[in-house]
């Protein structure tokens, strides 16, 4: 039996975690998860390293974003590319069953016109470095009107990095 199930995630989502070998969630994930799915609330997460809160967050995310509209639905905020990655990496594991979902990271030291690229063509969700976000707004390729999820990663890591 699978747990992830019980937390009302659909059968693609599920399917990915299966494959993962996740079977059992972490406290982080089974409190997360169902609130996140069942409510249009701001919910904070705190836990240690190692916990799960990728996919406290990210299993929701794939869950409720619609792969059927081309514009960007979800942003996630990280403070270093080494983290944009490797929640894109997560991301797109998750993912593995919605196949028409598009996944983006965008982060400095990366070729931006590629990044300008990827998303005009049209991706549903965006793993930010703050830099890199805030340039790809100003240059008004990324428009934060449309995006109805926002999770910001080690918010307390961006604070103390300066990003404000």
């Amino acid at each position: 039996m699978n747990y992830f199930a019980e937390l009302g995630l659909s059968q693609p989502v599920v399917e990915a975690v299966n494959d993962l070998g996740f079977v059992t969630p972490t406290l982080i994930q089974s409190q997360a998860i169902p609130k996140l799915l069942a409510d249009d609330t701001d919910l904070v997460g705190l836990a240690q390293t190692g916990t799960g809160k990728t996919a406290a967050f990210g299993l929701p995310l794939i869950h409720l974003v619609e792969p059927a509209e081309s514009f960007t639905q979800a942003l996630v905020l990280a403070p270093t590319r080494e983290l944009c990655l490797q929640i894109t990496n997560e991301l797109s594991q998750f993912a593995k069953y919605r196949k028409q979902l598009r996944i983006l990271p965008v982060y400095g030291g990366a070729d931006i016109e590629k990044q300008i690229r990827a998303v005009r063509k049209g991706v549903h969700i965006i793993v930010a470095t703050p830099g890199r976000l805030r340039d790809l707004m100003r240059r008004k390729v990324v428009d934060l009107r449309q995006i109805d999820y926002v999770v910001l990663d080690e918010a307390d890591e961006m604070l103390n990095m300066g990003f404000k």
